[in-house]
């Protein structure tokens, strides 16, 4: 699997194209806010000749569904969620008047992410973890064959993600990433929704959050 990052509005959030060598791929939180970070993304599509058959969100946040809309909208698909990001997701436009942000009403979710479950596009399948704390619903992506997470906002390098938002608790975000994220192997490569990549065992040894390298270091 390969996996293409982008960059994405005010709030610098990581967008993820996932595709295989049948040319299949899925859009994993599209931040793209307006016409030029569109075209970056439809231009990378067609030059690379892939077709987007999954839109994914890892959380409803505004920065991760900006984009709903327009890759809704350009390539026919609908939104995939974990069913506690509903009410998150239905906010998002409210949220951004908040932030003086215009943004586009996102399709509802018609096709919802049950953890312990997988979803799969071309030749590829991810396995979908739930890891609450950042916001209630809350999931990652892992790709067991090649080693590689998308984790969204759940951990970061040297960081995790905040918990003061509506739904976030830190206890909780501890736990998802102790008890779900670091039982997956030290090699395994993390995608965050922000910054750059890492790995398991890159925080298990040097993440600083209260509880995360206690019995790993």
């Amino acid at each position: 699997m390969h996996i293409h990052r982008f960059t994405f509005n005010p709030f610098q959030e990581n967008t993820y194209l996932l595709s295989d060598e049948t040319g299949a791929c899925a859009i994993v939180d599209p931040g793209c806010h307006n016409a030029s970070e569109q075209s970056a993304l439809t231009d990378y599509i067609a030059e690379n000749k892939l077709e987007p058959v999954l839109l994914l969100n890892t959380h409803c946040h505004i920065d991760h569904v900006m984009g709903n809309a327009f890759v809704a909208r350009r390539f026919g698909l609908s939104p995939r969620i974990h069913p506690l990001e509903s009410t998150i997701l239905s906010s998002a436009v409210q949220v951004g008047l908040a932030f003086g942000i215009t943004v586009e009403p996102s399709p509802d979710a018609v096709d919802i992410l049950t953890p312990g479950s997988t979803i799969s596009f071309g030749k590829t399948t991810l396995e979908i973890l739930f890891a609450p704390g950042h916001s209630p619903g809350s999931v990652c992506f892992h790709h067991a064959a090649s080693g590689q997470l998308v984790g969204g906002d759940v951990i970061f390098r040297h960081s995790i993600g905040r918990t003061d938002l509506p739904g976030g608790d830190y206890e909780t975000l501890i736990s998802s990433i102790r008890e779900t994220l670091f039982k997956l192997p030290d090699t395994t490569v993390i995608h965050p929704g922000h910054g750059d990549s890492t790995t398991i065992g890159h925080e298990k040894k040097n993440n600083p959050f209260a509880g995360l390298n206690a019995t790993h270091a």
